[in-house]
């Protein structure tokens, strides 16, 4: 069988950010969230610049769940600020929680998706954006007030403000090339991390 044409709809720019570096200065001060944060690399990296800290929520094999806890967490905790780092590979496989966040809109949730173009967690294969897909202006398009794209270095200062000062729903498009994440050991017994988690989110309340 022929595979099918690949088509380029105005493929984005090339970036030369590196993960490892620009994560930790785009975020600055993680333990000031509860973070949700998707699995493979965006779970490794929140995990390693907070020292495995219990406001971090980090999956692992619940691919294109991370926006949809992030908006509940939200939702439920209205005065916190919840912050989801997702990668791109993840938030292809759940396009339809970004509308369901626009509606609901809640002002203290900040969404980063890590972008490079690769599914990480399943062998490193091409993924949608690699090829065109704009995942920022998905974001846009489903209503989401504040959008980002960030491509270099100097996009990162926009990036800290709205990271920094939520002052409503945003979404982040960090773009990097491809390489690894930021690693180190991390709590994997869900239960326990999931009592951890919780007993950190009611404390703060």
């Amino acid at each position: 069988m022929a595979r099918p044409h690949t088509l380029q709809v105005n493929p984005m720019p090339e970036t030369v950010l590196d993960r490892r570096d620009v994560i930790p200065l785009l975020i600055e001060n993680p333990h000031e969230f509860l973070v949700v944060a998707g699995l493979a690399g965006s779970a490794q990296e929140l995990t390693a610049i907070t020292n495995d800290g219990p406001n971090v929520y980090a999956l692992a094999g619940a691919m294109g769940a991370a926006v949809s806890m992030g908006l509940g967490l939200a939702l439920a905790q209205p005065k916190r600020r919840v912050l989801c780092v997702t990668g791109d590979g993840e938030l292809l496989m759940n396009l339809g929680a970004l509308a369901t966040t626009a509606l609901m809109n809640p002002p203290n949730l900040t969404i980063i998706c890590v972008d490079n173009g690769h599914y990480g967690e399943t062998g490193n294969q091409d993924s949608h954006t690699g090829f065109g897909v704009n995942l920022a202006k998905i974001a846009e398009g489903s209503g989401i007030p504040a959008v980002l794209t960030i491509n270099t270095m100097d996009d990162l200062p926009e990036g800290r403000r709205l990271v920094r000062e939520g002052n409503g729903l945003a979404f982040i498009l960090l773009r990097v090339k491809e390489g690894k994440p930021l690693n180190t050991g991390r709590l994997m017994n869900p239960a326990v991390g999931r009592t951890r988690f919780r007993q950190h989110a009611i404390g703060h309340v």
